[in-house]
Order: C-alpha cells, then sequence, then structure tokens
C-alpha cells in the first residue's frame, strides 16, 4: 500500500467532526474513590511509567510508557517499551481506545468517537514505531496478532482504572488495526468503529482499484490527473536532472529503493492516487489542464505537491519501515495498471513493498492472515461500523459483512476521500451510526434509543481537540 499508502492520514486521523451540542464534565483529578490522583493511579499499573504531563482545558494528557513483551507466546524473552498517551476526561465516563497504526501523536487530539461519547481517550503506538521498537528488532515479531496482543494487554492494565464501556477505533490503518484487534480478542471492546480501513483480503487480484480510477471523480479531473502523470515520465531525463539536483540539495539518498530512477517512477506512479486519496473534485482546478503544453517546473510542482519526491528517498522510507515490512508480510499492497500510459514509460512499474523495505530484514509473504480475518469479520462482527469515503482508493477493497454479523454497519461518505466519517455520511446514516456509537459506550439517552435522529455528539466541537492531523508523508500509505 502505497503512496496512497505513503501519504499518511497518520491517521494520526484523529477524525474530528462538526459536532454540535453536549455537556462536557470536567475532568476529575480524583480516582473512583474519590482520593486518588488520576496520575498516582495510571502510575500505580505496573510496568507504566510518565513520560510528561501536558495540560489541556477540561482534561488531563498523560503521555507515558508501558512495558511490553517482545513476544506476547514467550513474555519471558525480552520486554520494550511501548509509547501509550491518555486523555483523561472522568473515570466515570466510557473510554476509546484509539490507535493509527502508525506512531502515536503526543499533542492532545480527539477522535471522533471520543466526541461522540464525550469520554476518555487511550492512544496506542504500534509496535516497531520508533521509539516504541525492541532493540535488537526481531521483525518476525511485528504481525498483527502481537499488536493486537499489545492493545489486549493495554486494556487489561487500564480496565481497572476506566471501568465503564470501551470502543476501539481508528482511520485507515489504525482502522485496520481496530479490526484485527476485535478478531483476536473479540471480548474486550463494546464496539468498533473503523474508518477507511483496507481490506486486501487476495494480495494478487487488485482489479477492484482500476475499476474504481475508471469512474472516480469526474472525466474532466481524470484527463487533467492522468495526463500530468504521463507527462512527467515522458520527460523523464529533464525532471530527473532537476530530481538529482533537489536530492543534493536535501541530502537525499535512494540505498533501500536502489537507485534515484526507481524512486522517481515510484513517485509519479503514485500521483493519480495520492491526489484522490487527499483531495477533492473541487481541487482539481489546481491540476494544469494541458499537460503537454505545461512548463517543466508546473509538472514538477503538481507531482511534488500531490505526491512528494522525498517519499521514496531513504530518508522518507526509514520512519515506515515497520509498515512497508507489514506490507509485505501479511496486510497486502495494491498494483494497479496505467493504460493512459503507453509501457515504453514504465520501467517498474507499481513495485513491491520489498523494495521500501532494508534488504537485511526478512520478508515472507503470509496469504492467509487477512483471508482469516474477512471470513470472521463476515460471519462473527458484533457491534462494528466500518465508514469508507466514496473517492478514498482504499475504500475500494472495503471489509464487508455476512449473515453472521450482529449490529454492524457498512456505510460509505458520499464524494469524501480518506478522510471521511461518520459527520460526512448522510443524515440517516450519520443519525443511525451515532446512535449505535452512543449505545455501545452505554451513553445513549432514551430519546436516542427510541429515535436514532435525535441522535448527536455529547462533547462540543473544539477547534483544537478534534483537528485532523492529516499527515502527508508523501508515500502511498493508507
Amino acid at each position: 500500500m502505497r503512496k496512497a499508502l505513503r501519504w499518511l492520514l497518520a491517521l494520526t486521523v484523529l477524525i474530528g467532526t462538526l459536532g454540535t451540542a453536549g455537556a462536557a464534565t470536567a475532568a476529575d483529578a480524583t480516582g473512583t474513590d474519590g482520593t486518588t490522583d488520576i496520575k498516582e493511579r495510571l502510575l500505580s499499573i505496573p510496568g507504566m511509567s510518565l513520560v510528561e504531563e501536558k495540560p489541556y482545558t477540561g482534561y488531563r494528557f498523560f503521555v507515558l510508557n508501558y512495558t511490553q513483551p517482545v513476544d506476547h507466546r514467550k513474555p519471558s524473552k525480552g520486554t520494550f517499551q511501548q509509547r501509550i498517551t491518555v486523555l483523561h476526561k472522568d473515570v466515570a465516563r466510557p473510554t476509546v481506545f484509539f490507535t493509527s497504526g502508525y506512531n502515536v501523536s503526543t499533542t492532545p487530539r480527539r477522535s471522533e468517537p471520543t466526541q461522540i461519547v464525550d469520554g476518555n481517550q487511550v492512544s496506542l503506538e504500534y509496535r516497531f514505531f520508533t521509539p516504541s521498537r525492541p532493540a535488537p528488532a526481531d521483525w518476525s515479531k511485528l504481525d498483527i496478532w502481537q499488536a493486537a496482543s499489545d492493545q489486549h494487554r493495554v486494556f487489561k492494565a487500564l480496565k481497572g482504572v476506566y471501568g465503564k464501556k470501551w470502543i476501539s477505533t481508528g482511520g485507515s490503518k489504525g482502522g485496520m488495526t481496530a479490526t484485527y484487534y476485535e478478531r483476536f480478542y473479540p471480548r474486550d471492546m463494546d464496539g468498533v468503529v473503523a474508518y477507511v480501513a483496507p481490506n486486501d483480503v487476495v494480495n494478487k487480484e487488485d482489479s477492484a482499484y482500476d475499476r474504481f480510477f475508471a469512474r472516480v471523480g469526474t472525466e474532466e479531473c481524470r484527463d487533467r490527473l492522468n495526463g500530468v502523470q504521463r507527462e512527467a515520465l515522458v520527460r523523464r531525463e529533464p525532471l530527473e536532472k532537476k530530481y538529482a539536483a533537489y536530492a543534493q540539495d536535501n541530502g537525499l539518498t535512494f540505498k533501500t529503493i536502489g537507485s534515484l530512477d526507481r524512486a522517481y517512477e515510484a513517485t509519479v506512479l503514485d500521483y493519480v492516487w495520492g491526489f484522490w486519496q487527499y483531495s477533492l473534485v473541487k481541487d482539481c482546478d489546481q491540476i494544469p489542464a494541458d499537460a503537454k503544453n505545461a512548463t517543466d517546473d508546473e509538472i514538477w510542482e503538481s507531482v511534488d505537491t500531490i505526491a512528494g519526491f522525498s517519499a521514496y528517498a531513504d530518508q522518507g522510507l526509514t520512519t515506515y519501515t515497520p509498515y512497508y515490512y507489514q506490507a509485505g508480510t501479511q496486510l497486502g499492497a495494491p498494483t494497479i495498471g496505467f493504460p493512459h500510459i503507453e509501457k515504453q514509460y514504465i520501467r517498474y512499474g507499481y513495485q513491491p513493498p520489498r523494495n521500501f523495505v532494508p534488504r537485511d530484514i526478512p520478508m515472507r509473504f503470509q496469504p492467509q492472515a487477512m483471508r482469516d480475518v474477512d471470513t470472521w469479520v463476515r460471519h462473527n462482527a458484533r457491534h462494528m461500523l466500518f465508514v469508507n469515503g466514496q473517492n478514498d482508493p482504499w475504500s475500494a477493497e472495503p471489509f464487508r459483512l455476512g449473515k453472521g454479523a450482529k449490529d454492524s454497519y457498512v456505510f460509505t461518505a458520499p464524494g469524501m476521500n480518506h478522510g471521511a466519517n461518520v459527520a460526512g455520511l448522510v443524515p440517516e446514516q450519520k443519525d443511525l451510526a451515532t446512535a449505535r456509537i452512543l449505545d455501545w459506550a452505554g451513553v445513549a439517552s432514551s430519546a436516542v434509543q427510541a429515535d436514532p435522529q435525535a441522535a448527536k455528539p455529547l462533547a462540543k466541537f473544539d477547534a483544537k481537540l478534534d483537528k485532523r492531523d492529516v499527515q502527508r508523508e508523501m508515500t502511498l500509505r493508507p
């Protein structure tokens, strides 16, 4: 999964909503017995240590380290420190368990479900993302079961403090992570809200993406994007000279991917995907309308703005080595065609995740991993909500529900991209989704239980706390 794999809506997507209404209770400084400070309660948990506390009105925000086993099957074989944050509201409120699937943000942020239920939020950094990486790193211990077991262990440690209902959530790779956690530990959470979570069941069958790109948006917009992408390959020689100068000026190297030429093509081939992942149809007016007559600088600027020429340099890949490792061992990665570009202009095509991971790290793909999760979701989903974006490439291969699913839903936000959320759903689905989240969290009023149209977020919108951190790291990542 690449530039789409590569831009990271790291989700840090903490998907904020423009929710209205609702009263928020002040963050309590005490535990359930009314005497113990919440910091003391958190730090009394074995293995928990404080990195820092940051103030935020109405909350207390803690950055913590938690001691985890490198291998949950053999916990005596070593440990590492996993970073978590706690946005503390009140032990009497429900708790949302958030992960982006990447690094954790150490700035106070609130996910959409947290705003809806007016609750606490525990956020977890995914294992092997720095600094939550064992040393030395045994990469065979980076898999979806080990990561789900990290979450399970954090939940068990904190359940004694936050005893009300829990809901897990995340966007993109975080949505995948929340889904995998539910598959392996279905008794932990009371509900799951997974945003724009790709479901690459059969890694070698990616025709859904080709169909997506053939019809997404408008024909005019597709033609503009395709024209710039093709022209960037037609003008490869002069633009690669510009790339070489850019690399030298910025200290970029290309040891992992193998050459500047490979990095250049990978970036250009991410261009169309990257646009639809993070832009909207209205943004098409920023794309050169006549690519053949555009200047080299105009082509360069458009590709760099959307795809990012630093993405496949060693300096751009290093942070995301854990992601590419997982894409190449369990998660899968899309491969798409480019019918608007003559074959002589494409030398490598969509390159596999193996090309983005240092060669001294062994990789072997496990095709059964995603099939297992997909089968489980279809037949066993309980209290699960999947929110996709109509114009999001990653939503082209979504999770689906079968007859065995109960009180679970798959909704698509019209016209939305990789930032799709409950607030962007059509009114009937928005009301139903909000009502189910409130109910799963144990805070639905009798009015909401009687009529989903009465459902509204319980916490007022906060421009800082509900800000979406869209981290465009310029590389095709979910």
